[in-house]
């Protein structure tokens, strides 16, 4: 019986170990599955070939006309257009080097490489490949020939730097001489303003209604002293500007009659300036014409600019050259001495009566109503003036020589520069305060011409040194002269000017602004016609 029980014991055994193998396998399995699947998620994923990427930044090359083959590193295209870039280089340099029959190898091998691009681009189809391989193999023997002959980078920057400085040289030289044409130009009196002032001295020595009709208005010469009235001034030798000035500010002025214009002129254009300004009416507004040579005391012993203009070396300066070449030819112009030019720093002793005055450029013209000038507060200051720092060209140390120690010493390099062109003055302001007297102490300082080069505002920054009081810059507008101005800006401006060589008479003058100026000039007058002065 116990023999018996051993033998059924047995088989029970094998079964539960047989099941227990199978089980132990199928939970190996089981876990190998599961780090297969978890090794499988941690590799990265699989990238498509390089070929099929996109090896550029989209954004990059938008708006260029270029195409992937010609970005592709792979592509005959882009080797073969990078082999014409460095053989043109090349063609410079061994041209420089005076190997010709070289420079003309090189030349015709980008021609036929050129020309395979052409057709392949014009015919729309794959460049050939033995046609591109042949190419750029004669193009790299030429390449590597170069090499040969020492057109290495070295010797190809040192003679681009060369040539880049030769031509730095030539570029300053042609500016130079596109400035000083300009300045000639801008400088000379057209034909048709010469014929005018021929014709205007003519007719008032021949037409005694003229000369009558000026008598007989002296009887507004109260006005010329009424500090009710609106006061403008005008310093000018050219008769149209000055009379498109009187024009725009009386056509747009609400009250005509109560403006007062004060204009001093040279001898020359005494007479024909009282003829224009006799035979035609301003709207009604009153008009002084002085000459600037009845100003007796407007003299060598008190003006340092016209006692600086008796010695010899000043004059030198002005008329023969032979100054400082580094002075900006603009600078240089004789101009900067006619007394009509400082006659701005003398308006009080030039209008004694006067309380305040305008005063106007003879190359602006007015589009608003400027009484509103006269009530402005200036708060003690003597000017009110339109600032032009906006740039860091339009602050003090770009007018002045800060080197000096004078000008070091009580001046700010970064304080704002102004606009002379339209600038209210406070009169009494001016005579309590002395500022002819501070001009005339930086004029003579600057007799040799070590604080300044040349100008009026230069003076005037320093003469009027805390003295200005800032106003809106829609009262005056700056740049139709040499520059592009926002039309809004223009549109909103009371008084635009046309600082710069391009004024709007002379034919050099920018187009686009002329109208703005043309508008009140009466082209349409015998006088004007027979000049041929037409807008």
């Amino acid at each position: 019986m116990s023999r018996r029980s051993s033998d059924l014991r047995r088989p029970s055994r094998r079964r539960w170990f047989s099941s227990a193998w199978v089980w132990l396998v199928a939970g190996g399995l089981g876990v190998l599955l599961l780090l297969v699947v978890l090794s499988r998620e941690k590799l990265p994923r699989s990238t498509p070939p390089l070929a099929r990427q996109k090896l550029y930044n989209p954004s990059v090359i938008e708006g260029l006309n270029v195409t992937d083959d010609m970005l592709s590193p792979y592509s005959f295209t882009r080797q073969i257009v990078d082999q014409i870039t460095l053989a043109k280089t090349l063609v410079v340099v061994s041209k420089d080097s005076n190997n010709l029959q070289f420079a003309a190898e090189l030349s015709s091998q980008i021609q036929k490489c050129q020309a395979i691009l052409s057709t392949a681009a014009m015919m729309e189809t794959s460049l050939m490949m033995k046609e591109m391989e042949e190419a750029i193999r004669d193009m790299g023997l030429l390449l590597y020939q170069a090499q040969q002959l020492h057109y290495d980078s070295a010797t190809m920057i040192m003679k681009m730097k060369g040539q880049l400085l030769s031509l730095d040289e030539k570029m300053k030289f042609e500016t130079e001489k596109s400035t000083k044409y300009g300045q000639i130009a801008a400088e000379e009196l057209p034909k048709g303003l010469y014929c005018f002032g021929i014709r205007l001295t003519m007719e008032w020595f021949r037409n005694r209604n003229l000369q009558r009709k000026l008598s007989e208005g002296r009887h507004t010469f109260e006005k010329l002293r009424d500090n009710s009235l609106f006061h403008f001034c005008i310093f000018s030798d050219n008769i149209l500007a000055a009379s498109a000035v009187v024009n725009s500010t009386s056509m747009n002025s609400k009250h005509p009659e109560m403006v007062v214009f004060h204009l001093v002129t040279d001898e020359v254009n005494y007479a024909p300036m009282k003829a224009w300004f006799s035979m035609n009416n301003f709207q009604g507004a009153t008009i002084e014409i002085q000459k600037v040579e009845e100003f007796s005391w407007l003299n060598a012993s008190y003006v340092p600019v016209l006692k600086q203009l008796q010695n010899s070396e000043t004059q030198s300066y002005y008329f023969s050259g032979s100054g400082d070449k580094r002075t900006p030819i603009k600078f240089r112009n004789p101009k900067y001495l006619s007394m009509l030019n400082h006659l701005r720093f003398y308006i009080p002793e030039v209008y004694p009566a006067l309380q305040k005055v305008v005063f106007l450029d003879d190359d602006v013209v007015v589009q608003k109503d400027l009484s509103e000038l006269f009530s402005i507060n200036l708060n003690g200051n003597v000017m009110g003036a339109v600032e032009t720092c906006l740039e860091t060209f339009h602050r003090f140390h770009k007018y002045l020589n800060y080197s000096h120690p004078l000008i070091r010493a009580y001046f700010d390099p970064d304080a704002c520069g102004w606009a002379f062109g339209m600038n209210v003055l406070d009169l009494r302001e001016w005579r309590e305060k002395n500022v002819t007297g501070i001009y005339h102490y930086w004029q003579d300082k600057n007799a040799d011409h070590s604080l300044w080069k040349l100008g009026t505002l230069p003076p005037g920054l320093l003469a009027f040194y805390g003295l200005v009081e800032k106003l809106d810059p829609e009262w005056h507008v700056l740049g139709l002269g040499y520059t592009h101005v926002d039309p809004l800006i223009i549109k909103n401006g009371a008084v635009l000017h046309y600082n710069g060589n391009m004024k709007p008479w002379l034919k050099i003058g920018m187009e686009k602004y002329k109208g703005f100026w043309e508008k009140y000039v009466d082209f349409s007058h015998p006088i004007l016609q027979q000049c041929f002065i037409h807008g």
